[in-house]
């Protein structure tokens, strides 16, 4: 198997795994989204949803996961 196909194995595991862990325990997760940095303006008829602290902590966690990825499974 080649090292594109690994990756994509590796993501597809990764997706399916989150999905199951916010599937079972969702509603453990009622914090994200409402996190301090989240940007939520509500107004009669008009609603803005920025979730800057959120989509953050995201990235840092994806960051983190694709780079331990390419360590352990890259050269």
């Amino acid at each position: 198997m080649n090292e594109a196909g690994k990756y994509l194995v590796f993501i597809g595991l990764l997706i399916t795994a989150i999905g199951l862990i916010w599937w079972l325990a969702g509603s453990k997760f009622t914090w994200f989204g409402n996190l301090p940095g989240d940007i939520k303006i509500e107004k009669p008829g008009f609603t803005f949803y920025a979730p800057l602290a959120s989509m953050l902590l995201v990235s840092m966690v994806l960051s983190l996961l694709l780079w331990l990825a390419g360590r352990f499974m890259g050269k």
